[in-house]
């Protein structure tokens, strides 16, 4: 039998959860944003790098770790090194900074290179290993951790140094976007969610809260367009209402992966370093896949 209290127990219980996951956000990427609009260029762009850099690098630590709690091998240090490598390289060439004109097009040709040449490298480093079983899914998975992190993570680099535009608004525009979903769906599940997306993976996503993500998600693309059109060109009331869409549904399915990830490693958050929300995977989950989703409506719609 259920305690008198226990339902406002728990309903006080989500709502904190609530509140700290959405603290968190609004703290680390109002550092971010912050940085960004400060006015001065240097202080922004290595301040916005350090940033990159260190949710690729903890995020790529997290994600081995879950790989190895599978019990799987992988070449956590390459993989790692690789990822602030592309970060790195990615920053100088699309911030201008290398003297060479930013074109899209060479900028995705300089990820292919290098994804040519770290799988290369890791060749090389299972053919040196003192333990060469295993090689081939150690070689998967750390390449896999590359993509899923960093590879994705470079896609907010290329919103932010898009030539032409002043990115930086679409930076912010994607953010809020994709974060009012996260908080939507949360909301909205934790009042009224009865019917489970799937429970096998994410016992607590349901499609109360997928509703509840597409409309604060849409709803915030409407309003950030009609409060600032001229900041982002190109933005209809069409356009921020399919984005609104697209970007909450993608959010889910990324929270949906990672949680699989999370499901196979047995454990319930990626790590502590945010409360209400767990480490860099459980926070940056929604990002990864809408990033390269935003960047690629922006180059060939918007601004083709």
């Amino acid at each position: 039998m259920m305690a008198p209290n226990s339902t406002g127990t728990a309903a006080s219980s989500k709502s904190a959860i609530f509140w700290r996951r959405l603290g968190s956000s609004i703290l680390l990427w109002s550092l971010v944003l912050g940085a960004l609009f400060s006015g001065n260029a240097t202080l922004s762009d290595y301040v916005f790098l350090l940033v990159m850099l260190g949710l690729s690098a903890l995020g790529l630590i997290e994600f081995y770790q879950l790989v190895e709690r599978t019990g799987l091998r992988c070449h956590r240090n390459w993989g790692v090194l690789g990822g602030l490598l592309l970060i790195v390289c990615s920053f100088f060439y699309l911030s201008g900074r290398s003297g060479a004109e930013v074109i899209p097009a060479k900028a995705n040709d300089f990820e292919t290179s290098f994804l040519i040449l770290f799988v290369l490298g890791l060749g090389v480093r299972q053919l040196v290993s003192s333990n060469p079983q295993h090689g081939l899914i150690a070689m998967a998975t750390t390449l896999l951790g590359l993509m899923y992190v960093p590879w994705l993570l470079n896609f907010i680099q290329k919103i932010t140094f898009f030539p032409g535009i002043d990115g930086r608004f679409y930076l912010l525009y994607f953010l809020v976007v994709t974060k009012l979903s996260d908080s939507g769906a949360y909301a909205v599940g934790s009042l009224w969610g009865r019917h489970k997306v799937i429970p096998r993976i994410s016992p607590g996503k349901t499609w109360e809260g997928i509703g509840g993500a597409v409309a604060a998600s849409t709803l915030a693309s409407l309003v950030f367009v009609w409060l600032a059109p001229d900041r982002l060109a190109g933005i209809t009331i069409l356009h921020a209402l399919i984005l609104g869409i697209l970007l909450s549904c993608a959010a889910i399915v990324g929270d949906l992966i990672e949680s699989l990830l999370k499901r196979e490693a047995g454990i319930k958050d990626s790590g502590a370093w945010f409360p209400g929300i767990g480490g860099i995977l459980d926070l940056t989950d929604s990002l990864l896949f809408n990033a390269p989703l935003m960047y690629l409506y922006l180059r060939h719609i918007l601004t083709a």
